[in-house]
């Protein structure tokens, strides 16, 4: 029922959404989803109905490097944690942009890795954190994350026109990490390292964090250099 609302819902806005692509000719993220997402969502089920978990992780690989990468993020709006209107494209830099909810439980050692890197990158990427979530409960959580991160959210009690976000919440789900080039054409889309119960919290950091500087720098930085955390510790 959830896949047919969303159907019905894209196949509404689609107009309104592609008017921005008809005005610069550009190949968008629900122009994308809209061509694409009903084939992956068969396969995906199919994969998981079977207990197929390593092919379906293959199968959203493979949706996001050869359907979904390469288009540009539409520009949307959502709220800063002083209740300002901010937009995605008002970020000028490359950026690293995450999706979380507060029921949404974060891989070990990964908001750590997320913090390390913000402030190693800064200069060259912008940081962005959404929940999708209330003000109040943002706040509360906002406090975990560096200060050169951008927490914003949507609440999508409030929210009349976050029909991006929607799509960035059921159709990928959460947490999903989309890297953005300058002009905020998706060149990755990755979802996070989770580590098992018996992981230690300090080799939970290591994993996430070479995983994310490397897409960082390969994706969104053009020196790219290969970084091994071996004496990488949890501040």
């Amino acid at each position: 029922m959830k896949r047919l609302l969303l159907l019905l819902t894209l196949l509404f806005i689609t107009p309104h959404l592609f008017a921005q692509q008809d005005l610069d000719d550009k190949y968008y993220f629900t122009e994308a989803l809209f061509e694409h997402l009903s084939d992956y969502n068969k396969k995906a089920d199919a994969a998981f109905r079977a207990n197929k978990y390593e092919r379906a992780k293959e199968l959203f690989e493979e949706f996001t490097s050869e359907q979904l990468a390469g288009s540009y993020m539409n520009n949307f709006k959502f709220r800063n944690l002083r209740n300002r209107e901010v937009e995605l494209y008002d970020f000028n830099k490359p950026t690293f942009l995450i999706t979380y909810a507060s029921w949404c439980i974060p891989a070990k050692g990964e908001i750590p890795a997320i913090n390390k890197l913000a402030k190693e990158y800064s200069d060259k990427v912008d940081f962005v954190v959404l929940f999708w979530d209330k003000r109040k409960t943002v706040k509360k959580l906002s406090d975990q994350f560096d200060s050169e991160i951008s927490v914003v959210y949507v609440d999508e009690s409030e929210n009349n026109g976050g029909y991006v976000v929607k799509q960035l919440k059921h159709s990928l789900g959460l947490p999903t990490c989309f890297l953005l080039s300058e002009d905020k054409r998706i060149t990755s889309i990755r979802r996070s390292v989770f580590s098992g119960p018996a992981t230690d919290l300090e080799t939970a950091y290591q994993k996430n964090y070479i995983a994310l500087e490397t897409s960082i720098s390969k994706n969104l930085v053009p020196e790219y250099d290969e970084v091994y955390a071996d004496n990488v510790s949890v501040d």
